[in-house]
């Protein structure tokens, strides 16, 4: 698959299974213990309540399967600077067979759009140590962690 051979479409309740399906894959290869995966999974996955709060993009392949997912909700006021708004990357997912093909970047840029669309300032991302070097690779900053009691040791902004 290439990059191109992937478009982005907004997801809806019948798209849920795969999309969950997903998020398993991509959760059980992080670098953690394998108990700390399987009690953490179910904090990940996405119902039909999350549609109404968050956008779910989705990049689907020519074949019609759904490869990966961006997860957009509202920054909350308290995790960015004073005077900012943006849009909080809740998750982003792709395939674990998948990964490295240009389809992660094509969500992100995605999510960028939706900024640009709300007329904020930029994406908010709380990552994971392993998608760390993806994010700093595509122009995010690091945060500094205030309060390490409150703040999320691994965020990471991108002004648009």
């Amino acid at each position: 698959m290439r990059n191109e051979d992937v478009t982005i479409r907004a997801a809806n309740a019948t798209d849920l299974e795969a999309i969950d399906a997903i998020i398993e894959a991509c959760v059980m290869r992080w670098n953690l213990p394998q108990r700390v995966k399987r009690l953490a999974l179910g904090s990940y996955l996405y119902g039909r309540h999350d549609l109404e709060f968050m956008e779910i993009l989705l990049a689907v392949g020519a074949d019609g399967e759904i490869n990966g997912l961006a997860a957009l909700e509202t920054a909350a006021d308290g995790e960015l600077s004073t005077g900012r708004k943006g849009l909080l990357l809740h998750g982003l997912y792709v395939k674990p067979q998948l990964q490295g093909r240009g389809i992660g970047s094509r969500l992100v840029s995605a999510a960028v759009d939706a900024v640009l669309a709300h007329g904020l300032d930029g994406l908010l991302v709380k990552a994971q140590n392993d998608a760390t070097g993806f994010f700093e690779a595509y122009g995010f900053e690091p945060m500094p962690v205030g309060d390490s009691a409150v703040d999320y040791a691994n965020r990471w902004w991108k002004s648009v």
